[in-house]
């Protein structure tokens, strides 16, 4: 299916049909995807990142603490606003690879 093609007035409304519910920005949204903008763009850092943390099981304020990163930085990081410094995306590798890492930098 040609996305350009796609009658966005349609698709909104099997959508929230769906849904049940009128959806706030549906058809912005559909309209943005139409065009071909997309405004939320993930990468591999911001992947890197949120796997990381995940698999230690932290909260963002405690994996913060123990990379000795503010959390507002982190949570830029996993929101995509800005990528890691090389260290640090060295340092979440290691640590996505072993999770149990994270206990010894708290140390």
């Amino acid at each position: 299916m040609d996305i350009k093609r796609i009658d966005i007035e349609k698709v909104a409304r099997a959508i929230e049909a769906d849904a049940g519910m009128e959806l706030a920005g549906l058809r912005e949204s559909l309209g943005q995807a139409k065009r071909g903008e997309f405004s939320r763009v993930t990468t591999p850092e911001q992947l890197l990142v949120r796997s990381a943390r995940a698999k230690t099981g932290l909260t963002q304020q405690v994996f913060a603490k123990r990379i000795a990163t503010p959390v507002a930085t982190l949570r830029d990081w996993e929101q995509g606003r800005f990528a890691p410094p090389g260290g640090i995306v060295c340092l979440l590798r290691l640590i996505e690879r072993h999770p149990d890492l994270s206990e010894e930098l708290a140390a």
